[in-house]
């Protein structure tokens, strides 16, 4: 079932029950990503394209209602929000019943809106995210034991786990075609975490060196590392190089060795982050 981009004539429907499937919603697109944790080169990746004139809601029920791979039972069903809404609450100051009120200190209300929440217990964190009603409706419908994520959220629990290992300070750059989500940590405690839009490389840049300066972090000393699609994070690094002497593009499916999984750069860091976590 080892497919990429849109060809599903090979698409394997039988033992589904065995897979996963991890839906990510965005304003500038869906996919999704179908594999088996028990067989590393069985998977599959699609693209779905999403119509910008219609709500998400309007979008939502046509993917549900265009796509066969999403009307088989799996073993667990992952959907991830990619979005800038959301905001993160240290965990001994967060309870659930103020979950609302914390989120509308942050942003404006709306009203056709459900506000959920993580709990990171790695990080000690909660982010709290949202999503309009009516597709929670379609979705919850849809797959009634789905798990509900931030994007951030698998993203901020890996690098937070890997940062850990690590002795100087580290900011974490993930690329996406309209924005960017930053992380910072120093010898794995969590410094930053936000998400900016930005078209391009001028304006990853200023964001990036600001986000360093604030930090303080050491132009000599401390790294970033840049996560995305290749050619956007090769691009971006040699602008930042002229400022920050170590500055890496990471591909984290690499540590899949053998795997088909390791070249499958255009899986959205989201979803990878919660392959790397299992």
């Amino acid at each position: 079932m080892q497919e990429t981009g849109n060809n599903t004539n090979r698409f394997d429907s039988s033992n589904l029950q065995q897979y996963t499937l991890s839906i990510r919603l965005s304003a500038d697109g869906f996919s999704f990503f179908v594999y088996n944790s028990g067989n590393k080169n069985d998977f599959f990746y699609k693209v779905y394209p999403v119509n910008s004139q219609r709500s998400m809601a309007a979008n939502v029920k046509l993917f549900l209602n265009d796509v066969p791979e999403l009307k088989h039972s799996y073993k667990q069903v992952n959907i991830l929000i990619h979005s800038e809404r959301y905001t993160s609450v240290p965990l001994e100051l967060f309870d659930d019943d103020d979950a609302e009120l914390i989120f509308y200190q942050t942003f404006p209300k709306l009203n056709n809106e459900i506000v959920m929440c993580n709990v990171l217990n790695g990080s000690n964190i909660a982010i709290l995210f949202s999503l309009d009603k009516l597709s929670h409706v379609f979705l919850s419908e849809f797959f009634p034991d789905a798990r509900f994520f931030a994007a951030i959220s698998p993203q901020l629990e890996l690098l937070k786990n890997r940062a850990n290992k690590w002795n100087n300070r580290k900011l974490y750059a993930n690329l996406h075609a309209e924005s960017i989500d930053v992380f910072c940590f120093d010898k794995g405690k969590l410094l930053l975490v936000n998400s900016f839009v930005c078209h391009n490389v001028t304006d990853r840049c200023f964001y990036l060196l600001g986000i360093w300066k604030q930090c303080s972090l050491d132009a000599e000393r401390d790294e970033l590392h840049l996560l995305g699609s290749k050619t956007e994070k090769d691009e971006l690094a040699e602008a930042l190089k002229k400022y920050i002497r170590s500055v890496f593009s990471v591909n984290p499916l690499a540590e899949f060795g053998s795997s088909g999984l390791k070249n499958l750069e255009e899986l959205p860091f989201d979803i990878q982050s919660l392959l790397l976590c299992e």
